[in-house]
């Protein structure tokens, strides 16, 4: 089997948990998996080299903040999404979005000042408002130890699934994939990708398959718009589209009907209702392969529940472990949606091998909680996959993202931006298009 070429930097994504070795194994491994795949679909004889450095895979985890749009930074985190003290310690709340803040100001009875906000939360326990708010649609946590967390019984239920779930969903014939050409080597090329995810890590996901070659088309409802500055940092090769699912189902059916890969990244069940199971999608579509992500898992008393990789760094005692239980803290980078989101480009493009050597639809399913414990238990490689030889070359410490930064012109604006991480020899180094508008482009495939 190919080796991987590890380009140790000290200092890359620096904390108290090995978030580099995280970092830089995710990364690996979705490396290895498309120039496997790619070596496959070209004819060769080997699989090219796979090359991780761990300058690139810095930079690439902190993407969205090292993004510029006409020279602005972007803003990623609202003022009431944040850390708050409550009467018994401190809670976790995320209200990027228009609608989570206004079901947390509605839980709480508040009007939006983040003074008014404190002083409510102060009055309060952690747990209290943490089952407040999400009984009213809202995003909150209460900030527990690892142990506390290791006795919760989603917790429990975690701990018992592995960290990538992968399976076959009936007997479907193997799909005759086109071989495609080396310069560049573009593994997931003439394959249709459906995206239906929102945030971090499911986009991060696709914009590394829209990489790879896929045709990416990232789906979201009308009435619930991206973040405009998410949208751009994440949006790097694909092109989207709005649709209602609840009226446009012709369209939607139409899709998936051409789709060989359908990304879902909303709440476990969330999208059941409109046929989106991985079950009912294989049926309607023989030789899918559906990959799933949550924050919490498809499983537990909280599989329903809605989450972010900061909510789930509160919960699962990464923040006091990256702090202290009086001061919390938080990781380098959001290294539980990114490493995630990595790891789920790669399940996908085994799961597509599998598919095209066996047949069979395929599944595969991701949580970031589940991330959280491998980083806790120190990430180590045996998790990812099989085990791969690997080399470690260690260079100059990380002096910063500038040489795994680009710039390019956008509808836009002129963007500044991280490259992908994801390497190996005769691959490709940039994204073909820059990010287009949120919802401005027709739900068909090119």
């Amino acid at each position: 089997m190919t080796g991987i070429k590890f380009v140790v930097r000290e200092g890359a994504l620096p904390g108290r948990l090995p978030v580099q070795e995280l970092a830089r194994a995710c990364v690996g491994e979705c490396a290895l998996a498309a120039a496997e795949l790619g070596a496959w679909r070209a004819g060769l004889t080997e699989v090219p080299a796979v090359r991780v450095d761990d300058g690139a895979v810095a930079a690439a985890f902190l993407s969205e903040r090292h993004l510029l749009i006409n020279g602005r930074a972007p803003v990623n985190f609202a003022p009431l999404s944040r850390f708050w003290r409550t009467a018994d310690g401190w809670v976790r709340t995320h209200a990027n979005y228009p609608h989570h803040r206004a079901r947390l100001l509605a839980a709480l009875d508040v009007p939006d000042d983040v003074t008014v906000v404190a002083a409510a939360l102060a009055e309060r326990t952690a747990v209290d408002v943490e089952e407040a708010v999400y009984a009213a649609g809202g995003l909150a946590v209460a900030l527990r130890s690892p142990g506390e967390w290791a006795a919760h019984p989603q917790a429990v239920e975690v701990a018992k699934r592995p960290l990538v779930e992968r399976g076959r969903l009936d007997a479907a014939r193997a799909r005759a994939f086109t071989p495609v050409g080396t310069s560049p080597l573009r593994p997931a090329a003439g394959l249709r990708v459906l995206d239906l995810t929102r945030v971090l890590a499911g986009p991060v996901a696709t914009r590394t398959l829209a990489l790879l070659g896929a045709d990416v088309l990232r789906v979201d409802a009308p009435q619930l718009p991206e973040l405009p500055d998410q949208h751009a940092d994440t949006g790097f090769g694909k092109r989207s589209a709005t649709l209602d699912l609840a009226t446009g189902r012709r369209t939607f059916e139409e899709l998936l009907g051409a789709a060989d890969v359908v990304v879902t990244g909303y709440r476990p069940g969330a999208l059941d209702r409109f046929g989106l199971s991985p079950e009912a999608l294989a049926e309607r579509r023989p030789g899918v392969v559906v990959a799933q992500l949550s924050a919490w898992g498809a499983y537990g008393p909280w599989a329903e529940r809605r989450g972010f990789d900061s909510l789930v760094q509160a919960a699962t005692g990464i923040a006091v472990l990256e702090g202290a239980a009086e001061r919390p803290g938080a990781l380098p980078a959001q290294a539980l949606d990114h490493g995630t989101g990595y790891l789920l480009a790669a399940a996908v493009l085994r799961a597509l091998t599998e598919q095209a050597r066996e047949g069979g639809s395929r599944f595969v399913r991701l949580a970031l909680a589940r991330t959280a414990l491998w980083l806790m238990k120190g990430a180590g490689g045996e998790e990812v996959g099989s085990p791969t030889p690997s080399q470690a070359v260690k260079c100059a410490p990380y002096g910063g993202p500038e040489p795994w930064l680009s710039e390019t012109d956008s509808a836009l604006g002129r963007l500044r931006y991280a490259r992908s991480p994801v390497s190996f020899e005769s691959g490709p180094v940039d994204w073909d298009r820059p990010p287009v508008p949120w919802g401005t482009e027709a739900a068909r495939w090119g």
